[in-house]
């Protein structure tokens, strides 16, 4: 069998804020889903470092380009571009999936 490489993963300092804010926000109406949210999504992300494509091509990003990507977490989108040529994936964006702007 051959093994996936495993990407270098890279948060975008965009991302590492909106998520600390998703965080703060469920923080002031539970004091679990914080937790659980944030495994959730870094569980999900370490999925992608070993099969960065699984993910359907992002259909917000216009022009299409096959490099960029997302994946929901329970209502939260992740949207990533993965680098092979430097065998890394960018987190770029987290959000609700209600939120605007849903484009880029």
């Amino acid at each position: 069998m051959v093994k996936t490489p495993k990407y270098k993963l890279f948060w975008d300092a965009e991302a590492t804020a909106q998520l600390e804010d998703i965080l703060a926000f469920l923080a002031k109406r539970s004091h679990i889903a914080p937790r659980i949210v944030k495994v959730a999504v870094f569980d999900r992300v370490k999925e992608l470092q070993h099969m960065p494509f699984q993910a359907e091509p992002d259909e917000l990003r216009r022009p299409t380009n096959n490099f960029f990507r997302a994946v929901v977490v329970f209502s939260y989108r992740i949207t990533y571009q993965i680098v092979p040529e430097a065998n890394e994936i960018r987190i770029l964006r987290i959000r609700h999936t209600s939120r605007e702007p849903l484009n880029y």
